[in-house]
């Protein structure tokens, strides 16, 4: 014989909804007689479950706004050590970037997106976005890669988050990169793309 806890109370202090907010999602779920299997189990599934859809229902409803006319400001980059591995990227064409020598990447798709940088005349200028190039969102700080200006009919100013074609992506890194869509949509001329090459960065 097992005692059940209080559902309600138990999930209510872990995401603040009200009790018959809980009550009513509990029975239009369909599976409240689950509690009586595994109810330590149950409540666990069940705030992991309402957490993740009141975060997606933050998300759709995030706007930025700028605030005093601008967003970021520029800073200096700061000069660091590299440690060379086999992403570290050799950089010969340096009036196409703010990087000295070196510049040390996460990923293959990443190395691929700089040489893709380097190599293709459409692309003015690039560079990847430092650590401390934070956007807010309600998940925690987002970091996008790369910033680039390419120019063809017209010139067009990018962000970028580079991830390889047919990656799984985690839900905190979809969630992440649709706060980076809200986000750079606040700004004219800027077009934030999830790409896996430079190629894909289209103009509309």
């Amino acid at each position: 014989m097992f005692r059940i806890p209080d559902i309600l109370f138990y999930i209510q202090e872990r995401t603040e909804l009200t009790r018959s907010t809980i009550l009513k999602i509990l029975k239009e779920s369909g599976r409240i007689c689950d509690v009586l299997i595994n109810p330590q189990l149950f409540l666990d599934y069940a705030v992991g479950a309402i957490k993740d859809v009141l975060v997606d229902f933050m998300i759709d409803g995030i706007k930025y706004e700028k605030i005093g006319g601008k967003g970021y400001e520029m800073r200096l980059f700061d000069d660091y050590e590299v440690h060379v591995n086999d992403l570290t990227f050799a950089i010969s064409k340096k009036d196409k970037t703010i990087h000295g020598n070196l510049l040390p990447l996460d990923s293959n798709v990443e190395y691929q997106f700089a040489r893709e940088c380097e190599s293709r005349d459409d692309i003015e200028f690039y560079f990847k976005l430092p650590f401390w190039f934070r956007i807010k969102t309600p998940i925690g700080n987002y970091n996008p890669d790369w910033a680039l200006i390419k120019k063809n009919e017209k010139t067009v100013y990018f962000v970028a988050e580079t991830k390889s074609a047919g990656q799984e992506l985690r839900a905190s890194e979809k969630r992440k990169i649709k706060c980076g869509h809200a986000h750079f949509k606040e700004f004219q001329g800027v077009k934030y793309r999830q790409v896996a090459t430079v190629g894909e960065l289209d103009y509309s």
